[in-house]
C-alpha cells in the first residue's frame, strides 16, 4: 500500500535468514523497486543499493539494523520485526538501537512505525501505555485456530498420575508419545535447545561445584560423543577438556570435596539428537546451529534438533515441538532472561501447523510459561513493564552506563552537571562480557561500571549532560579509557 502510493518503506529484520524471505516476498510484490541492504554485501553492492534509495529507485528497503539509516526519499512506513533480537544493538558508539532511531524517524517524518513480532517487548509495551502508539493483535478468536496446542508436563493432576516423574526428567513419556505421533503419521518433530555442542558445562558429581582447569581456571566440557555416560553423571576417565585452553583434563580432581566424579550440568544439541536417534531408530535426525544452521528442511517423518535460534522452517509446519531445558534461558542473570525466552519459545511454536502440539518442559507456575500457554505476549510485556518500573530499570526508567578506569569515569562525572534526581549506583567491576572494547593493559580491577538513574522526564537532561562531558574529555585529549551508554541492552 505504501509503495503503491509512490512512498518509500523501510522493513527491518534481524539476520540474513529473514532477510532474504522477506526480500524475496517483497521483490514477488513490487519488483525491482524492493532492495536489500546488509554487510554481507560488500562496499560496492550495498553502496549502488544505497544510491538507488537516495534516488528514489528502490522504494522498498528490507535489512537489518543498519537499514534504519537508509536514505528514503518521502517515507511511509517504518517496521521492525522481533525487536527483542539482540542483533539490533549496535556495538560500536553511539550505541544506537534500531527500534529507538526508528521511532525517532518516524516521529521526525510523520512516517508509520510498526514493531511486529510474536512476542513483545516491555520498551514496546512502555510506548503503548504512554498512547504513542496503539495495539495491532488478533482477536482470540484467530488466535485460537492458528496457534498450536501448547501444554505442560504435569501441568494437571491427571498427568501427574499417568507419568509421576514428568517434571523430574528432561525428557518425558508424554513427550516421546507425542513425538512418536507425529513421526507416525508422516510430520516432523522439532526439539529446541539452548545450548550447542554435546555437554558444555560440567560440575563435581558429589558437591555441585562447576568444573574448572586446573592450567586456566576455565570451564570444562565434554566436546563430543566418545563419553557414553547417563544423563547425570560422567566418569573422570572419558576426559572432559578445557572450553577456553583446550587442554584434557585426564585426571579430573574437585578443588572442593576431592571427588573425581563428574556431572553434566547442560546437555548440548549434539548430545541431544544422539539421544534422539537412540530413541527413534530408522528415522532420520538433523541438526541446526552453531556454524552449520539450516534454512529450510524437506517435508517428511524427522526429527530436527536446533539450537535456540536456528529453528528451520518445514512446509506445512512441524506436527511436534518439544522445548528443552527452559530453566537455561529463564535462570539467566540478565534483566530480559524472562522475555528473551517468551519470544524465543513463540518463534518455535509458529512453526508447528495450527492442529500439532508444543510441549515445553518447564514449571508450569513460572508466569512465563503461563504466558505462553495462553499465547499471551501483551500480558507478558504489561507484566515485564510494571515489575521494572517496581525496581527501577528502563524502560520505567532512563539509565545510563559508565564503563572505564575509576580515574576516567571520575574525571567524566567532575566534567558533567548532572542532573538534581540523578541516583548513582556503583562503582562495581565490569561484567566480563563487557570488556572487549577496553585495552588488554586493563586489569579486570581496574575496569569499573557506575549506572546514572533517572525519571523518563529527565532523560534528555541526562544524555545532554554527558555529551557535554564527553566534549570536554575530548579537548583535553584524555586517553583514559571509557564507554558511555544510554539504556544498554545488558546491564548486568
Amino acid at each position: 500500500m505504501v509503495a503503491g502510493r509512490g512512498r518509500s518503506a523501510i522493513l527491518m529484520v534481524p539476520d540474513q535468514r529473514d532477510l532474504d524471505r522477506v526480500l524475496a516476498e517483497c521483490t514477488r510484490l513490487v519488483g525491482d523497486s524492493a532492495v536489500g541492504l546488509s554487510a554481507g554485501l560488500g562496499p560496492a553492492a550495498r553502496y549502488r543499493r544505497w544510491l538507488a534509495v537516495l534516488r528514489g529507485t528502490a522504494r522498498v528497503v528490507v535489512g537489518t539494523r543498519s537499514a534504519v539509516f537508509a536514505p528514503a526519499k518521502d517515507l511511509g512506513l517504518i517496521a521492525i520485526w522481533d525487536d527483542g533480537d539482540d542483533t539490533y544493538a549496535e556495538p560500536r558508539a553511539p550505541y544506537p538501537h534500531a527500534r529507538e532511531v526508528a521511532m525517532l524517524r518516524s516521529h521526525e517524518t510523520g512516517a508509520a512505525f510498526v514493531a511486529a513480532g510474536f512476542a513483545r517487548t516491555a520498551e514496546i509495551q512502555a510506548v503503548v501505555e504512554s498512547g504513542w502508539a496503539h495495539d495491532l493483535v488478533a482477536d482470540r478468536a484467530v488466535v485460537r485456530a492458528a496457534a498450536p496446542r501448547i501444554s505442560v508436563p504435569g501441568d494437571t493432576d491427571i498427568a501427574m498420575e499417568r507419568d509421576p516423574v514428568a517434571r523430574s526428567v528432561r525428557i518425558p513419556g508424554v513427550a516421546y508419545a507425542a513425538a512418536r505421533a507425529a513421526l507416525k503419521e508422516g510430520a516432523g518433530v522439532l526439539v529446541q535447545v539452548p545450548r550447542r555442542g554435546y555437554v558444555p558445562s560440567l560440575a563435581c558429581a558429589k558437591c555441585r561445584t562447576p568444573a574448572r582447569c586446573r592450567h586456566c581456571n576455565g570451564p570444562l566440557a565434554l566436546p563430543d560423543g566418545r563419553a557414553r555416560h547417563s544423563d547425570s553423571q560422567a566418569d573422570a576417565a572419558h576426559s572432559p577438556s578445557c572450553r577456553w585452553c583446550g587442554i584434557t583434563e585426564a585426571a579430573f580432581r574437585c578443588a572442593s570435596c576431592g571427588s573425581r566424579a563428574l556431572r553434566a550440568v547442560v546437555i548440548g544439541a549434539t548430545r541431544t539428537a544422539e539421544e534422539l536417534g537412540r530413541a527413534f531408530p530408522g528415522v532420520p535426525i538433523r541438526g541446526s546451529g552453531g556454524g552449520a544452521v539450516l534454512d529450510t528442511v524437506e517435508p517428511g517423518p524427522q526429527v530436527v534438533v536446533a539450537t535456540v535460534g536456528a529453528e528451520p522452517i518445514l512446509r506445512g509446519g512441524y506436527g511436534v515441538a518439544l522445548l528443552l531445558d527452559s530453566w537455561a534461558l529463564l535462570s539467566r542473570a540478565d534483566l530480559r532472561a524472562s522475555e528473551d525466552a517468551l519470544r524465543r519459545w513463540m518463534t518455535a511454536a509458529t512453526l508447528v501447523r495450527s492442529h500439532g502440539q508444543v510441549i515445553v518442559m518447564a514449571d508450569p507456575g513460572i508466569p512465563t510459561v503461563q504466558a505462553l500457554v495462553r499465547w499471551d505476549p501483551v500480558g507478558h510485556a504489561r507484566m515485564e513493564v510494571e515489575s521494572r518500573a517496581e525496581v527501577g530499570f528502563p524502560p520505567a526508567v532512563r539509565m545510563a552506563a559508565i564503563d572505564g578506569t575509576a580515574e576516567s569515569i571520575a574525571e567524566l562525572l567532575s566534567a558533567t552537571d548532572l542532573p538534581a534526581e540523578v541516583e548513582v549506583l556503583g562503582p562495581v567491576p565490569l561484567p566480563d562480557g563487557a570488556r572487549k572494547p577496553f585495552s588488554s593493559g586493563d586489569s579486570p580491577s581496574e575496569v569499573e561500571r557506575i549506572l546514572l538513574r533517572v525519571d523518563r522526564r529527565s532523560g534528555s537532561a541526562l544524555a545532554r549532560a554527558l555529551t557535554a562531558a564527553q566534549a570536554i574529555r575530548s579537548t583535553h585529549r584524555s586517553e583514559a579509557p571509557l564507554r558511555v551508554q544510554i539504556d544498554p541492552v545488558d546491564i548486568g
